[in-house]
């Protein structure tokens, strides 16, 4: 079976709802936007039932032929909603949205809002402890190279953004000096070009170096002197990079 970890009440609520009808032929919906565990929900509530997205049409028909219970993912996604017939049969559907209300409440006889992880602070946490554990796995990293609290939670997208950031994250602070010039070094081949390339892409260590100065001894004063430049020239860079 597969584990789904959650504190949120709301989809406590959603899961006692489920586990009271789970042996009804009934048909039930959770809406809620992408990336959030909707899918992963459902598989852990029906471990055995059959699962399809909504984005074919005719393989949504065939399925219902065949099986009684059947995990309809991308609902949102079917054309002919109106269409289906879900008479003795246990559909479990998951939609980012709602597109005809009429014909959902129709369908369906239990609809379930679930909560973003913005809204669910504490499985967003389990879930990047998760990812990041994964990632150093992945990335061959050590313990040590593993500082979750460093990492920034991206819920801007749900779990997707979440993991995106979490593998660029420890890929950035895991890199060594070769690593760096490296990826400069394909940056540059596929840009390069113009009549004022070598100031353009100059930029690339420029602005880092003076953020990063900027935010080690927070003094331009002493940054110029640790750059080995003076001050009016290190404000004149700042300004052409445009950095607060």
């Amino acid at each position: 079976m597969e584990h789904f970890f959650t504190k949120s009440e709301q989809i406590q609520h959603i899961i006692k709802g489920f586990n009271l009808t789970k042996t009804l032929f009934v048909s039930s919906i959770i809406i809620g936007e992408a990336n959030i565990g909707k899918k992963s929900l459902a598989r852990y509530l029906f471990p055995h039932a059959h699962m399809i997205s909504g984005e074919n049409q005719k393989e949504v028909e065939a399925a219902l032929e065949a099986y009684d219970e059947l995990i309809i993912t991308d609902f949102e996604k079917l054309n002919n909603q109106e269409t289906l017939n879900f008479d003795n049969k246990r559909i479990i559907a998951t939609a980012n949205f709602i597109g005809n209300y009429t014909t959902i409440d129709t369908l369906f006889a239990f609809i379930y809002t679930m909560p973003s992880l913005k809204e669910r602070p504490e499985d967003a946490r389990y879930i990047k402890e998760s990812f990041a554990k994964k990632a150093r796995h992945d990335l061959l990293l050590e313990e040590k190279d593993l500082d979750i609290s460093e990492i920034p939670m991206d819920l801007s997208s749900n779990s997707k953004s979440l993991k995106k950031s979490i593998y660029t994250h420890l890929m950035i602070h895991s890199m060594d000096k070769q690593n760096i010039e490296e990826a400069v070094y394909y940056y540059i081949l596929k840009h390069i070009g113009g009549k004022n390339a070598y100031k353009e892409h100059l930029e690339l260590y420029e602005k880092p170096l003076i953020e990063a100065g900027l935010q080690k001894y927070g003094s331009q004063l002493q940054l110029s002197q640790v750059l080995g430049i003076n001050r009016n020239t290190l404000r004149k860079k700042i300004h052409e990079h445009d950095i607060d």
